[in-house]
């Protein structure tokens, strides 16, 4: 139940994150959608198959000029979102455009023309070479198991957690027990060093008396009178 709480918080987590990185990306280059893959060859050598351009929204239409690569929905249904370069301005009031791909001969009309600020979607600002080519590879059901990959990921990563926390508190338990065990057993070294100590001054003490008496056993009985004679003078 904890690892499922922690792996729920793990996406919330991410999801929080990534919205609020989209929301800011967008402020940032004032539009809705910043990023677009390039998907045709229309535009090479400027661009290539599989680039990701990044757009901004903050410059606006009346200020682009001849020779802008801009980002807009096709005139005649909306329908395609078109990567070309402003190659005329063929209408003042209202503003009208006419654009070309590089690669293209001539414009094609309904779609590289009458460019009016209602298709305009903003002006190319940087471009990522290739990094667009993951998204042809995220189709389905790859995107489906990168998912899961992650979400596993995420799983396994909660009950490694769990069982190194488990793993941390057996070790300290078996730490702290086996310093007890060391603690008793020098104690016990140490009474019994002692009690030997004690055995040993003991043996030595008994020894010293023995030769003590000994040596009184050992006093000649000629040296014993004289000494008695001399108590009974005094």
């Amino acid at each position: 139940m904890v690892a499922i709480k922690g792996i729920v918080r793990d996406i919330v987590i991410v999801a929080v994150s990534i919205a609020i990185i989209w929301i800011g990306v967008q402020a940032y280059f004032g539009t809705s959608n910043p990023f677009y893959v390039v998907s045709s060859g229309s535009m090479y050598p400027q661009l290539a198959m599989y680039d990701i351009i990044v757009v901004t929204g903050h410059a606006q239409f009346a200020d682009v000029t001849i020779g802008d690569v801009i980002v807009f929905e096709r005139p005649k249904d909306g329908a395609k979102v078109i990567v070309h370069r402003v190659v005329a301005e063929v209408g003042v009031d209202p503003k009208v455009l006419r654009t070309k791909g590089d690669n293209n001969q001539d414009s094609i009309p309904g779609t590289d023309f009458p460019i009016t600020e209602e298709n305009y979607l903003g002006t190319v600002a940087y471009v990522i070479p290739q990094v667009g080519f993951i998204t042809k590879i995220l189709q389905p059901p790859i995107n489906y198991i990168i998912i899961a990959v992650i979400i596993g990921i995420m799983v396994i990563r909660q009950i490694a957690k769990r069982k190194m926390e488990k793993e941390s508190k057996t070790s300290t338990i078996d730490e702290f027990l086996t310093e007890s065990a060391k603690i008793d057993e020098l104690s016990n070294d140490e009474e019994y060093v002692k009690s030997q100590d004690l055995t040993n001054e003991e043996k030595k003490f008994s020894e010293k008396l023995g030769e003590e008496n000994i040596k009184s056993k050992d006093i000649p009985e000629f040296f014993l009178d004289k000494e008695k004679e001399s108590k009974e003078k005094k």
